[in-house]
């Protein structure tokens, strides 16, 4: 086994197809073949199963793509490292951010990051925040933004702010008074699919006092369940911060809840077992940085290199 046989096998997972990945690549097709072949001959192992449209996966070969796409990624990380000790820093870096902070952060963050390090270049993941612990874990990003990470061995944690739960409602439907737990339960609920942060945090605190929430809707999606919102299918909670994510603000009126303990607490989150690059460090910086600043400033580049 070697990186070349490794790496024709992953473009060729990744595309289905050994003609597309050849054309990626740049080499001949039958060259990719021989690598395939000899790797799954050191294997002993059949990694591929050809058809009519292109290839597929055996179960060999799904558990061979993740670890491939792990070794390549840190054959990467390894040739940006030293790149960067003789010049600025190049390569790509992944962040994965949850999807509130993808719409808020995404054009601001570019931008300061294109500015800073114009020789490198920034990947954004969105997910939600029990999705983005995985992601890193396995390797897919190398830095998360994510809501109470769970403290493990393997994740350094850095928070940056602490966001509120609020109750997002149309204008014309909005409650009057003290908005506590037992108002919610009254209420038509459109959230997002069970697992979601904000959903787990709201659904404990009402089992805790006895109550069953009425989820009528689930949407993964923030900004369409914003818009069903609007249009007053239902009621929404979620962060404080969704509502400078939506474009159309004055259609929702946000009310907060009656107690302070309905809250989540935005993280960074890096990997403790694998030594950062000059880049991963940057960025790092970048998003402290950031979220040191008011909520409608643009984010700047770090001061120091």
């Amino acid at each position: 086994m070697n990186l070349s046989q490794i790496e024709a096998f992953v473009h060729v997972a990744e595309h289905g197809s050994f003609s597309k990945a050849a054309l990626v690549l740049g080499v001949a097709q039958p060259l990719l073949s021989r690598q395939v072949r000899a790797l799954e001959v050191d294997l002993r192992e059949t990694l591929l199963e050809r058809h009519g449209r292109g290839v597929r996966l055996t179960e060999a070969g799904r558990r061979l793509l993740e670890h491939g796409q792990d070794i390549l990624q840190l054959v990467q990380h390894a040739r940006e490292d030293l790149r960067a000790q003789r010049d600025e820093p190049a390569g790509s870096i992944t962040l994965a951010v949850p999807p509130t902070q993808a719409r808020l952060l995404t054009l601001p963050l570019i931008q300061a990051f294109q500015a800073r390090w114009p020789a490198a270049r920034l990947a954004i993941m969105e997910g939600f925040s029990t999705t983005l612990t995985e992601w890193l874990l396995t390797g897919r990003c190398d830095l998360a933004l994510v809501y109470n990470p769970e403290p493990l061995p393997a994740l350094e944690i850095v928070p940056l702010r602490r966001e509120a739960l609020c109750l997002y409602s149309a204008v014309a439907q909005a409650p009057t008074g003290p908005l506590t737990l037992q108002r919610l339960a009254q209420l038509p609920l459109v959230m997002p699919q069970r697992g979601q942060l904000f959903r787990s945090r709201l659904e404990s605190a009402a089992a805790m006092a006895g109550m069953q929430l009425d989820v009528r809707w689930e949407v993964s999606s923030v900004p369409a369940l914003l818009d069903l919102v609007a249009a007053g299918v239902g009621h929404a909670a979620l962060g404080e911060d969704a509502l400078h994510s939506y474009e159309r603000r004055e259609r929702l009126a946000v009310s907060r809840f009656d107690t302070e303990d309905l809250h989540c607490t935005l993280c960074l989150v890096t990997p403790a077992n694998r030594r950062p690059t000059p880049l991963q460090r940057g960025l790092a910086s970048l998003l402290l940085e950031h979220f040191r600043m008011p909520r409608d400033g643009a984010v700047q580049a770090p001061t120091t290199a």
